[in-house]
């Protein structure tokens, strides 16, 4: 038996992939003082003997987010101990002349120096000696840190100094070396990385050996590169695990769409605290320049874009009289007023008030929602701005679609895709409420909706495969081939059998950033070619280019569950529900998702899920494909 397990904000799902080959999945509320709990409630439920758990952490992130990481020091060459500090020096609100200083992960009496020193070559100009690093152990001791990251000048190139420096650290503290976690170039963004690794690494340690021992069962951590990784392997490098949710829900999204015959898609994932949206063409697009609240991150992962509108997000009239949605969520408690504890205004009270959500038909029934405190709430937000009931629930609606559709634009305009030649693919609790109206204002012409739309993260992890990734820089080298060929016997030895990807970081002589293309023996620089035109609208096919970083990936697939779901029994009768839908009320059929025809109808429906509803607008059809997914289209 193998278990899914995607912890959010406002609920934790959970699918269950049976030895039979049956798929089920169901949702608990999170407890964000004790998530371990929750996650050993979802698996007693499973009725689960001997299972494996992948699991999909925001242990990481938070952390990271809410700055409640461990005490850590950062160790650097020498006089280069304000690099963390000093950054890239860009300016995040350009026309502001007083802006906020930023919380740094560490402060700048926490940097410590070595004196050391490798040149950009690799040559070792200088080594520390064992008086110098007993005396940086002992002056770490007294500073009472708990954690140490250690990062000096050109290890990506030669490692030998580091790893010198961090035998010497070792056993006293939780220790990352940058030529572990990011062997590659850029000094910052490679000390950005090691830093966070050590910020979050001993929460994670801590967390996932307190969930293995009370679980009993083996677990896996989904990285944010899409694959799923050791446990053992996750509390070292808890770095690739900071889009651990919503990378599940990229590939969750990527196979159902295969399923029922596309693969051109925009992943659309609306869970209770944010929305992450990505982009698949046939796989899903990755970077390696990502940033977490303003700290570069230099790992693989998936290219998700991630905006403060969900089920939870909450509604507020700023100080000059606007509505404003987010990015500040009401999460698991006291969550959305209707959940019974609440008081101020979220989004999903806004479609409660609409009828778009009914008093029992939340999870299935399992818990019941109270439309009279979603109407208090909204109704604080309909007195500011002297608007009825209705009319301000449809604007907190319109307002948290506005910024989703921003969030789509990014990953595809910004990328140089046409939205219009992809499905929108839309899961999560409140997903297919907003997918029509998002896929229409772009130009969209399909929406997919899988059936396991609510908790498709969780599934998405038992769709993964153990992936290992390995890089080494080349800048300056011409050994390309050679590191290559050397990543791929370490890779062979570190997971024998594992299919292997090889990917290369290249960019045009002079040029300061590069693009990731798949290794080409014969022609490295053609794929590149093709990537800039793709992204940039040019290629200078005559122009040199230069070799930053080879990349490995090492792929080890696992048995995917099958994404058919049988019918059972007799369709349910459609109800008759009152909604409000382009500026009145209307009664609507609403039915299960069983009950939903195999060939095209006209919407307005509501089509009801365990943990989603979907909203049919008019002039949209509707209809399940043989993969059970709702495949809905405008204009037929």
């Amino acid at each position: 038996m193998r278990i899914g397990v995607d912890a959010g904000g406002t609920f934790t799902d959970f699918v269950v992939l049976r030895d039979s080959g049956a798929v089920e999945s169901f949702k608990l509320r999170s407890n964000p003082h004790a998530p371990a709990r929750v996650i050993l409630a979802g698996i007693e439920r499973a009725a689960a003997g001997a299972a494996e758990v992948v699991h999909g952490s925001t242990v990481a992130t938070n952390a990271l987010l809410e700055r409640k990481g461990a005490r850590t020091a950062f160790v650097t060459t020498e006089n280069f101990e304000d690099l963390i500090h000093i950054g890239r020096q860009n300016r995040a609100q350009l026309y502001n002349l007083t802006p906020a200083p930023r919380r740094r992960l560490v402060p700048r009496n926490l940097c410590f120096g070595v004196p050391e020193r490798v040149y950009y070559d690799g040559t070792v100009a200088r080594r520390p000696s064992q008086g110098a690093l007993q005396r940086l152990r002992e002056r770490l001791r007294r500073a009472g840190v708990r954690s140490v990251a250690v990062c000096l000048l050109h290890s990506y190139q030669n490692p030998c100094n580091e790893v010198e420096t961090g035998a010497a650290l070792a056993g006293a503290f939780y220790l990352t070396c940058s030529h572990e976690v990011c062997p590659e170039f850029r000094e910052y963004e490679r000390a950005s990385t090691t830093v966070i690794n050590s910020y979050v690494g001993p929460l994670m340690d801590a967390y996932l050996e307190r969930l293995e021992r009370v679980l009993g069962h083996q677990v896996s951590i989904l990285q944010s590169n899409g694959g799923f990784m050791t446990a053992a392997e996750a509390r070292r490098h808890t770095v690739r695990t900071i889009l651990s949710g919503p990378a599940g829900g990229a590939i969750g999204a990527l196979s159902v769409a295969q399923a029922s015959g596309f693969r051109r898609i925009l992943g659309f994932d609306m869970g209770g605290t944010s929305t992450d949206v990505s982009l698949c063409d046939g796989a899903p697009r990755e970077t390696t320049e990502a940033y977490i609240d303003g700290f570069p991150v230099h790992v693989p992962m998936l290219d998700i874009h991630t905006v403060g509108a969900g089920g939870g997000s909450l509604a507020r009239i700023d100080p000059g009289g606007l509505l404003r949605v987010g990015p500040e969520s009401a999460g698991a408690d006291p969550g959305p007023a209707c959940y019974g504890r609440g008081t101020q205004p979220t989004v999903t009270d806004a479609h409660v008030v609409l009828g778009r959500i009914a008093a029992d038909q939340f999870l299935g029934g399992e818990m019941r929602i109270e439309p009279e405190r979603a109407a208090a709430a909204v109704g604080q937000v309909a007195s500011a701005l002297g608007l009825g009931l209705p009319a301000a629930a449809a604007g907190i609606l319109k307002v948290a679609s506005a910024s989703m559709q921003r969030a789509i634009r990014v990953v595809s305009v910004e990328r140089g895709y046409d939205p219009r030649d992809f499905a929108l693919v839309a899961f999560g609790g409140c997903g297919g409420l907003h997918a029509c109206e998002i896929a229409e204002e772009l130009g969209m012409g399909t929406v997919i909706v899988p059936y396991h739309a609510g908790a498709l993260s969780a599934l998405g992890m038992l769709l993964a495969d153990r992936v290992r990734d390995y890089a080494s820089a080349v800048l300056g080298r011409s050994d390309a081939a050679q590191r290559l060929a050397q990543l791929e016997a370490r890779a062979a030895e570190e997971l024998p059998g594992a299919k292997l990807e090889r990917y290369a970081d290249i960019r045009y002589a002079g040029q300061s950033y590069e693009l990731t293309v798949p290794w080409d023996p014969r022609d490295p620089a053609r794929p590149f070619h093709k990537e800039h035109h793709q992204i940039y609208g040019y290629a200078d096919s005559g122009r040199p280019v230069e070799i930053v970083t080879v990349r490995l990936r090492a792929r080890s697939p696992v048995a995917k569950p099958s994404l058919r779901v049988a019918r059972k029994g007799p369709a349910p009768k459609p109800a008759q529900r009152k909604v409000w839908l382009a500026g009145r009320w209307r009664t609507i059929p609403a039915l299960a998702r069983e009950s939903a025809p195999g060939r095209a109808a006209r919407g307005p429906a509501l089509v009801l899920d365990y943990g989603a509803t979907t909203l049919v607008p008019p002039g949209w059809t509707f209809r399940i494909d043989r993969a059970a997914s709702l495949i809905l289209r405008i204009g037929e």
